[in-house]
């Protein structure tokens, strides 16, 4: 199938560029020996672990779902080939019920508090698996969103140099559980370049530098933009020498945007055009229930063959099909007038797409298909009443 053959609204993700992105990864690693994971919460298109684990180390997950599809669809298919890939996890809080499971599928487990390694750890032990408890470098490298902050007060998510050593009637006596860890995590990045990494890793060890002679490895979490044109990669290969050498420490990354950054792109049609103002083009693809980061980071997704408003001579408020009135994508301008029928392609669209859509308001999820390195595309699945109807 041609491009221009897939229906709408659909995902297509390419998988030349997915393996463009994959090869810079692996370079990191032949240079340095980090071990580069791919974060599943950001891209979780399994057709394409199979590739992804040809270049990666394994995955990433955030949950006991996410670390299934891993063991299912990447870490057992390598191993069948002779290959060893790596299956981790990280959550704030793990369910008593979903931990023999996760301890199936797992070969690293992270904790969020000393509290989760006195009651979860033992039996991490005791499988053979190597434990992790997440810290809180207390160093914010955001701005203006502090709900992308792990490191903003308040924050549920790592221990901090108060708590890490902290023993009272409450708390767990963290001295007896130390000789536990194997390592220490910390995700405090949200699309950034190395000098934010640099300055995270400078407060990492000014807290907690004692602690990193005792340990096996330690985990820089994810956020790294490392695919991004502009990103510094030899600063974050001295970061990550740095640890190796100074602490003896095997090194992880948990990329997830980078893996299938740029790589995607969403297709739409135009439904109609009306006028309040301005010209309005409502689509068949929706900001609200197709690309969800589009109205909670904010910002405004690149779209092909178009400009900024009033930049070209067409301009023109993209809204979807739903009722809420935010439904907004952006404004943009064109060339020629927009008609009914016409296609868009939106494009950076593999990322925090697949992994967040909803059907709100009973919207269809769009198609998945792959651009396969020939050009040709193949859809993967398409969606149907039935797969509104079965979540609810």
């Amino acid at each position: 199938m041609k491009f221009s053959e897939l229906p709408t609204p659909c995902y297509v993700v390419d998988e030349a560029l997915i393996e463009r992105n994959l090869k810079i990864l692996k370079s990191v690693t032949d240079r340095t020996g980090a071990r580069i994971l791919l974060a599943q919460k950001a891209f979780s298109m399994y057709t394409l672990y199979p590739l992804i684990g040809k270049f990666l180390n394994g995955a990433t997950a955030s949950g006991l779902y996410e670390a299934r599809l891993c063991a299912e669809e990447m870490t057992s298919p390598a191993a069948a080939e002779g290959r060893i890939l790596e299956n981790h996890i990280f959550s704030p809080a793990y369910r008593e019920t979903d931990f023999p499971e996760i301890l199936q599928y797992c070969d690293t487990i992270i904790f969020n508090s000393w509290k989760q390694v006195e009651k979860f750890g033992p039996r991490a032990k005791a499988a053979g698996k190597s434990i992790g408890l997440r810290i809180n470098p207390e160093c914010s490298t955001q701005e203006g969103h502090a709900i992308y902050d792990p490191c903003a007060p308040g924050s549920r998510l790592g221990v901090t140099k108060e708590n890490f050593g902290k023993i009272s009637d409450s708390e767990p006596d963290s001295s007896s559980l130390l000789p536990m860890l194997d390592g220490l995590h910390f995700h405090t990045l949200c699309e950034q370049n190395s000098d934010d990494l640099e300055r995270t890793l400078n407060a990492v060890e000014e807290k907690f530098g004692r602690y990193l002679p005792d340990m096996k490895w330690i985990n820089f979490g994810g956020g790294h933009h490392i695919t991004r044109a502009d990103y510094c990669i030899p600063k974050l290969e001295r970061c990550i020498i740095r640890m190796r050498e100074k602490y003896g420490l095997t090194v992880y990354l948990e990329p997830g945007e980078a893996v299938a950054l740029n790589a995607g792109f969403l297709v739409t049609t135009v439904l109609e055009i009306v006028h309040n103002d301005m010209d309005i083009a409502i689509l068949d693809t929706s900001a609200a229930c197709h690309m969800p980061d589009v109205l909670e980071m904010p910002y405004r997704p690149p779209l092909q063959n178009s400009g900024q408003p009033g930049g070209k001579a067409y301009t023109y408020r993209l809204g979807g099909p739903t009722c809420l009135a935010g439904d907004i994508i952006g404004d943009y301008s064109f060339d020629q007038p927009l008609q009914e029928g016409d296609r868009l392609v939106f494009e950076d669209m593999a990322i925090y797409s697949m992994v967040k859509n909803n059907t709100f308001n009973g919207m269809p999820l769009p198609a998945i298909a792959l651009r396969q390195k020939d050009g040709e595309c193949r859809i993967i699945k398409q969606f149907c009443y039935e797969d509104f109807k079965g979540r609810l």
